[in-house]
């Protein structure tokens, strides 16, 4: 698949909070004893199962919300509060775990900025819309940049299991990005608090090909 349109709002949040919203066997990572959570709306593309049969729709968007964990052993990666679509046959990971929610989502580009929004269907109705401006390159990542973007790992827990599925793709092309506009209640839906009011944004055009491989238990 190819992941395409990009962005990245980034929240700080104190480490136990967000701990305790975690499964049994994953830590909060933390940077600079900080934890963070991220809002991530984009396009999906060429999605094709088992690298080879082309899954329609062709493109869609998805919007996660995400935090940044890690294993006892040190083993670092995601873990998603919620990953909302528009393609039914995601839902299928359900069984393994992963928080896939049907909804109404939308991504609209004009020049530098690019409009997202959606909303959850359903009786809960969580959603959001954001006005996002990309600006200049990222010429040389910082450490937090390289912390947030460079995940290879994402956990699900399902069945009382926890389980690893590693996620192949290049390195991320970044730009600097600033909010227009944000309204959201995904965090509060996540049972999270309200999150500061100046996010830190990155802004991609994508990657790919994203290789996603097979989940096992973490042992």
């Amino acid at each position: 698949m190819r992941w395409e349109r990009l962005a990245m709002v980034h929240w700080r949040y104190e480490a136990e909070v967000v701990q305790r919203l975690l499964p049994n066997g994953l830590l909060v990572d933390r940077f600079e004893d900080r934890a963070w959570v991220s809002l991530t709306p984009f396009t999906m593309s060429s999605v094709r199962g088992l690298g080879l049969v082309p899954l329609p729709p062709a493109d869609f968007p998805e919007t996660n919300l995400r935090t940044y964990v890690r294993l006892p052993d040190g083993r670092s990666g995601l873990w998603f509060f919620s990953l909302d679509v528009t393609a039914p046959y995601l839902l299928g990971a359900r069984a393994i775990g992963v928080r896939y929610r049907l909804a109404d989502l939308t991504v609209r580009e004009r020049g530098a900025e690019t409009f997202y929004g959606g909303r959850r269907r359903g009786a809960e109705g969580a959603g959001y819309r954001m006005r996002i401006r990309a600006g200049a390159p990222v010429e040389e990542m910082s450490a937090l940049d390289e912390w947030l973007t460079s995940r290879w790992v994402a956990f699900s827990r399902s069945a009382g299991l926890l389980w690893l599925a590693p996620v192949h793709h290049e390195p991320w092309t970044l730009r600097h990005g600033t909010v227009g506009e944000l309204e959201q209640t995904l965090t509060r839906s996540a049972g999270l608090p309200d999150p500061e009011p100046s996010p830190l944004v990155h802004v991609s055009p994508g990657v790919g090909p994203v290789l996603l491989g097979p989940p096992r238990p973490v042992r």
